[in-house]
């Protein structure tokens, strides 16, 4: 990827990010309550994660990063949207 791309890449996450916050699709209400945000496959494929280290790349606004940190794992979250992190 040049970097220019990548930069593009970025700008465009930290331009969303707060567009993804606000929308329903994200489900972000119940998820604040307790509902995990990951998928049924995701959760097979890791098992148990209590007390494991993740590394979440890519993370977002985190809340898959908190979703695995709600089941006991160790995770760091990063991403290279700044706006993204902020958030989470």
């Amino acid at each position: 990827m040049k970097e220019e791309d990548f930069e593009i890449n970025r700008r465009h996450l930290d331009e969303v990010t707060p567009v993804h916050v606000r929308s329903k699709f994200y489900y972000l209400d119940s998820f604040k309550k307790g509902r995990t945000s990951l998928l049924p496959i995701e959760l097979a494929e890791l098992g148990d994660v209590n007390r494991k280290r993740l590394l979440h790349l890519q993370c977002h606004f985190g809340m898959d990063t908190l979703s695995w940190a709600r089941m006991g794992a160790k995770v760091t979250g990063v991403d290279f949207s700044a706006e993204s992190i902020k958030t989470a």
